[in-house]
């Protein structure tokens, strides 16, 4: 195709998408969230770029409403799929090798065909059943130009204000884009997959299928062939008396719930789209010896200079939990990991202040920040679910409202916070299904503590009490000065005071402690100064030697017995808020 044909058909296609948009007033209702109905059947006539654009976004609860989602969850790609000739020639530009070097067996036919490609069963030299997915042949240079066009034909229709808007159409195709293109490289899915298979593939009854990476391309991905259904089957309640299928499903929700949180606080890397469809059960059939094994966990302990290695056995169920589709994945700093951790944990407090603070630590600040004005909008908002059970929560709405709450006060909610809520929200909605008596923030509480216990700073938090002890004695020093002038003010007539003074008794008590503590330190100072220069500068055997070696045993008794009154402080103190 000549350069002239392709701006040509560019032109077309500029003007079929700017029809079908004006058409449906597809930017006044998108920017405002209205007709969602009309939005999906736009996104349908456009075609398949369109159509995976939709399915994105129906997992994005941070870009679109709880409306939109619940439509958009209703695009099916209606893809016609390649012919064979279509996919050998596909895998032998990718690979450089033909099908049939390749694999024992290829099913010219596809079982699934979608917008970005079709999968085939195969098998393998060796007989190993696998799953390959060929992407169509154009649908990298189609998602490359329909994004191009939609940014123009955008720019083209009436400016619709941002004051009235409730979505930013510029940062929506800018996340959209970059979520649909990482999808388009195919070998960035097989990484994905690859990393996710050795941290979880084994974790008790829980499978990944083997990324092939030796088979995969940008256009081509081989994984195991996993056998079974959706755990969707699993949500039909059992029987009072079914007791076997109860005690099953409880297990599984268990599972779902430990590992979810290994990947948040362990891994720092998780599956960002949990739905039913990527979730399978796999029971063992009595023919599946093989699989029934053992999962064996290496501990290794050291103390001292030795070393104890030992392995823990753990019986496994007669069913595999297998997850699917690693084209969505989320990752998160140490940092971030720490600040997810002290929200979970504030939540518990039902501190609207604390959680408020926790909140604006996976925030980005787009302007001047309120910080006493967001802590009272959030607790207005979020006081209603303390006393209403998960179960009953709508993830998906309370995400929504808190990404505008933030947006409201010039906050913007970090990608990986929004990504991790949402997958959290869809896995608690499969977790109610199975044991509705679970609760995922409960456990999730319970290892948000362990993560902050496991990645405590011990000798940072050590070097901040010092540095905070030494500010606080410097500015002690300049206490009587600072009265001093505080009198004159009064005196002069200066100035009026409006003073609120709470628990005057207890800050007192506290200011006290602090100045014998002070003054003791200075004591304790002279007295080891004192008996270093008496020992340094006598025989060892002289009595000055000895009052100088008793003036370091007393420091040291003295030191002993503060340390011992301050952990006993500290214990009762313990023990009264409890």
């Amino acid at each position: 195709m000549t350069t002239n044909e392709e701006e040509i058909k560019k032109s077309a296609r500029l003007r079929k998408i700017m029809q079908v948009m004006r058409k449906y007033h597809f930017v006044s209702n998108f920017y405002h969230q209205t007709n969602p109905q009309a939005i999906c059947q736009a996104l349908q006539e456009l075609g398949p770029t369109f159509i995976k654009l939709g399915q994105i976004l129906s997992t994005r609860p941070d870009l679109v409403s709880p409306a939109y989602i619940k439509e958009l969850r209703h695009l099916q790609d209606q893809v016609k799929a390649d012919s064979f000739a279509t996919v050998e020639q596909t895998f032998e530009e990718e690979t450089g090798k033909k099908i049939n070097d390749e694999f024992a067996s290829f099913a010219e036919k596809p079982f699934a065909s979608a917008s970005i490609g079709q999968v085939h069963h195969a098998t393998l030299k060796d007989g190993t059943p696998v799953v390959v997915k060929v992407q169509h042949p154009e649908v990298g240079k189609l998602v490359n130009t329909d994004l191009a066009l939609l940014r123009k034909a955008v720019v083209l229709f009436k400016y619709v204000p941002q004051d009235i808007a409730v979505v930013d159409l510029d940062k929506v195709i800018d996340e959209l884009s970059t979520s649909l293109l990482s999808e388009v490289n195919t070998l960035e899915e097989a990484k994905n997959g690859e990393e996710f298979y050795t941290l979880n593939n084994g974790d008790g009854p829980i499978l990944v299928p083997k990324v092939y990476m030796k088979y995969c391309a940008p256009k081509i991905l081989v994984n195991e062939a996993m056998e079974g259904k959706s755990i969707r089957y699993r949500f039909k309640q059992p029987n009072d008396n079914d007791q076997e299928a109860t005690t099953v499903n409880h297990e599984i929700a268990t599972t779902l719930v430990n590992n979810f949180l290994k990947q948040v606080f362990v891994d720092h890397y998780f599956h960002a789209d949990p739905h039913p469809g990527n979730i399978l059960i796999h029971e063992l059939r009595p023919d599946e010896p093989a699989k029934q094994y053992a999962t064996t966990k290496h501990h290794e302990k050291t103390i001292y200079n030795t070393t104890i290695s030992y392995d823990q056995q753990e019986a496994l169920p007669n069913y595999r939990i297998i997850y699917l589709d690693f084209g969505m994945m989320g990752r998160l700093s140490p940092a971030m990991a720490n600040s997810i951790a002290n929200i979970v944990i504030t939540i518990n407090t039902k501190d609207t202040r604390k959680i408020g603070k926790a909140v604006l630590n996976v925030c980005n600040r787009t302007g001047e920040v309120d910080e006493n004005a967001f802590y009272k909008e959030l607790g207005a908002f979020i006081q209603p679910y303390f006393s209403t059970g998960l179960g009953n929560i709508d993830f998906v709405k309370m995400l929504y409202q808190i990404v505008q709450l933030c947006k409201k006060n010039h906050l913007q909610m970090r990608g990986e916070v929004t990504m991790l809520i949402k997958a959290f929200g869809t896995l608690e909605s499969s977790v109610a299904k199975l044991d509705p008596e679970i609760s995922m923030l409960e456990v999730a509480q319970s290892f948000g503590r362990r993560y902050l216990k496991r990645n405590f700073n011990w000798r940072s938090a050590v070097d901040n009490n010092l540095i905070n002890f030494f500010l606080t004695s410097k500015a002690i020093g300049k206490m009587p000065e600072k009265i001093n002038e505080l009198i004159d003010t009064f005196v002069s007539g200066d100035a009026k005071v409006d003073l609120q003074y709470k628990n005057e008794q207890r800050v007192l008590k506290q200011i006290e402690r602090l100045m014998n503590r002070f003054m003791i330190a200075i004591v304790l100072a002279a007295v080891i100064l004192g008996s270093s220069l008496l020992v340094q500068g006598t025989p060892a055997d002289s009595h000055i030697y000895r009052l100088g070696v008793s003036g370091y045993i007393i420091a040291i008794v003295i030191i002993i017995l503060l340390v011992v009154t301050e952990i006993i402080h500290r214990w009762r103190n313990w023990r009264r808020k409890r």
